[in-house]
């Protein structure tokens, strides 16, 4: 669910969509869809009495009904029963988190399904394994078992409603919207023409889901209200909760700060009744957002860390990503620059993890997002490494733009400027460590403060230990002053072992140093400044070199900032 916040970026957030495969009613004893169960009373009256404990939201009791109600269903030979009983457990296991559990009843309940060649039972578990993969982030896995699902119990129009769900609901995280609504109109027709008026209230709610992303905010509003209506009088606590944390983000990105305290505590209410601590994620992060653009920064840590704990003991991999993703924002507004990167590599690494585990999930944009945030928070940074040096401000900000100039010029891709562009602003953040004495010094360097200087390179890579970038940054904030004839800092590298970023960031670098006027110095103008480096360059490969001059050339005049400071390149 996307949510504009005031700042000029948005933030992205894992639709927490219910499934109708695990949250569907099952009224007498028997799935809606299936044909009624012969069995003995006492297994049919048990697994009756357990839908109505689950639907009260009484999960203890529910449980132990189920339980019971598969003992007599063993006991007795009844397997359809039994293999009901143990899907919905399932459903119930899946719930609190017990997701190996949940996994091992529903396998259960296909083979029993299998064996007495009832397809529609079977069609039912392979719908609630999709489930259970969507959770785990296993998107492949589920629409495979989506659609083995339709080709085994496609002819129940319940059942085929529910599918079209949750393949709307795989739809929607893969970025396809307008499909996600298709699949979502057809089911609530379908739902409509059966008159099952709890399907009705699931696809509303996923519906308001999507045109959330879509930035509609009346129609989701909409959607969610008549859905939460609809659970409320039909007792399904689950979906209740369900539509209120998401009609509570939805206050949040509309600026509706009191409704969406309301409605996300409401929400967090709901789910302590019901055990749900793996669906509690997303109300904390919610309320972790809630309280950061209200300016409530402690308890927006607080909440957003517990969201994070709450989403690794589940195993729910988007949202400890998305979690983690508004905790840097946190961090980042803060200034706790470093806490932020770190974050936010994690972040990256989860939506990775999710890709890496299929072939058609599209997740670019939650990834762009993520580096544009990135980006931000790096360019921070390199602001506050100026803010120590007056008289290299907005230095990181050309190097940056003037690097990028010289990797198209190489023809570099999408990722390698990237790189670049952040490794740039952060060249220089080992100069933190050097002495504010010497970093102002208003006059030429001795050699042992030229020899404090140059360790900046060293310190840098100290700074950022911690951190594990998905770009390969560090070569470039180490290297940067090496020279390709081995005369340059601090390890003597010759050669191509410089790597091309380094060596870009370096040549950029020194146009701007050459550029730059200093208190004990005037800026040379450009001409001067390409003629001295012609002298020296020897310092970088032939390719890096004439790419540099023909990211000169290609403006007919160079651009200058209000600070008469020429940029070589223009970066987008």
């Amino acid at each position: 669910m996307r949510i504009p916040r005031r700042s000029p970026d948005t933030s992205s957030t894992f639709p927490t969509m219910l499934s109708p495969g695990e949250a569907r009613m099952m009224p007498h004893g028997h799935s809606s869809s299936a044909p009624p169960l012969r069995t003995s009373r006492r297994a049919a009256d048990l697994l009756h009495e357990a839908r109505g404990r689950e639907r009260a939201g009484c999960i203890p009791e529910a449980m132990a009904c189920y339980e019971s109600a598969i003992a007599a269903a063993e006991k007795t030979r009844e397997h359809a029963v039994l293999a009901e009983a143990l899907r919905r457990l399932a459903v119930v296991r899946y719930q609190r988190d017990d997701s190996a559990r949940a996994r091992e009843l529903c396998q259960r309940s296909y083979d029993v399904a299998r064996q007495i060649d009832n397809d529609l039972l079977a069609a039912e578990a392979l719908n609630t394994l999709g489930v259970l993969d969507l959770k785990t982030g296993s998107l492949e896995g589920a629409r495979m078992n989506f659609l083995r699902a339709l080709e085994l119990g496609g002819q129940s129009r319940e059942l085929w409603a529910r599918v079209e769900q949750n393949l709307g609901i795989l739809a929607n995280i893969q970025g396809e919207l307008y499909e996600a609504l298709t699949r979502y109109g057809r089911s609530l027709e379908a739902y409509r023409g059966a008159g099952d008026e709890h399907g009705c209230a699931i696809a509303y709610h996923n519906l308001g889901m999507v045109s959330a992303d879509r930035q509609l905010y009346d129609e989701a509003d909409r959607y969610f209200g008549e859905s939460l209506e609809i659970a409320e009088r039909v007792g399904d606590v689950y979906l209740q909760a369900l539509c209120l944390v998401n009609r509570a983000e939805l206050h949040v990105a509309r600026q509706r700060f009191e409704d969406a305290r309301r409605d996300s505590e409401a929400a967090l209410a709901l789910y302590d009744q019901l055990g749900a601590q793996g669906a509690k994620a997303d109300a904390y992060r919610v309320i972790g957002m809630l309280y950061r653009e209200t300016g409530r920064l402690a308890l927006a840590e607080s909440r957003l860390r517990s969201a994070i704990e709450l989403a690794v003991t589940s195993g729910s991999v988007l949202n400890e990503a998305e979690a983690s993703r508004e905790l840097a924002l946190l961090y980042q507004a803060t200034g706790r620059n470093q806490e932020a990167l770190t974050l936010l590599n994690a972040a990256y690494r989860l939506f990775r993890r999710v890709d890496a585990r299929r072939d058609l999930v599209h997740l670019g944009g939650k990834l762009a997002e993520l580096e544009g945030t990135y980006l931000a928070v790096v360019r921070q940074w390199g602001e506050s490494i100026e803010s120590s040096d007056s008289y290299t401000f907005g230095h990181c900000e050309r190097v940056a733009r003037n690097a990028v100039a010289v990797a198209r010029a190489l023809g570099l891709d999408e990722l390698e400027q990237t790189t670049i562009r952040l490794g740039a602003y952060l060249h220089d953040v080992g100069k933190l460590r050097v002495p504010h004495e010497i970093l102002n010094k208003p006059g030429p360097l001795t050699h042992e403060e030229a020899e404090v200087v140059q360790m900046h390179t060293v310190w840098g890579i100290e700074l950022l230990a911690e951190v594990e970038f998905p770009w390969d940054l560090k070569p470039i904030i180490r290297w940067h002053h090496e020279k390709y004839d081995g005369s340059g800092y601090p390890d003597r590298l010759k050669g191509d072992e410089i790597p091309v970023s380094a060596q870009i960031v370096g040549i950029v670098d020194v146009y701007d140093a050459l550029t730059t006027t200093r208190a004990y110095q005037p800026g040379s103008p450009p001409d001067g400044a390409l003629e001295q480096i012609t002298r020296s360059r020897g310092w970088w490969s032939e390719r890096v070199f004439e790419a540099f001059l023909k990211a000169c050339a290609q403006l007919s005049g160079e651009s200058h900032r209000a600070d008469g400071v020429p940029v070589v390149g223009q970066s987008q």
